[in-house]
Parts: C-alpha cells; structure tokens; sequence
C-alpha cells in the first residue's frame, strides 16, 4: 500500500503524519519506507487491511483532513 496524509506542514511533521506512520510502523507488515510525500508498506492481506483501518482513524483523530491511499494486490501462483 502507499499513503499520504494532509495537510502538509513542511516545517514539522503533523500530528496526523506521525499517527499515520506510527500504526504503520507497529503493524507486521514485511516492509515500510516513511517518508516526508508518501509512505509504502507491503505484508499479507489481513494485516495490510488491519493496518489501513487503524491508519484511517487515527490520522483523521490527529488532524487529517485528507488521506490518499493505494492498495495493489500480487497474486502469486496464479495459473
């Protein structure tokens, strides 16, 4: 999945980015990469889907007004 939260503070980071990034971070996802424009994490589909309701509503508690997300699936072995 890759995500993005708003609005942007070029400053500092908002508290809506530091939830987001905290969910992410703490979920057992096999690869996440942070970053000040977007975010990316990767896992199994259960925990993916876990990690994305959580990172929902705690970024727009903290703020967000916007959150953009992209989910792609790989389906391995299909024939």
């Amino acid at each position: 999945m890759e995500f993005t939260t708003e609005p942007f503070d070029l400053e500092e980071a908002p508290a809506h980015a530091v939830a987001a990034r905290e969910v992410i971070q703490k979920a057992q996802l096999d690869a996440v990469d942070v970053g000040p424009f977007g975010n990316t994490a990767e896992g199994e589909a259960g925990e993916v889907l876990q990690a994305v309701s959580a990172l929902l509503r705690d970024s727009l508690r903290a703020g967000a007004t916007r959150v953009s997300l992209q989910v792609n699936v790989i389906r391995e072995g299909l024939e």
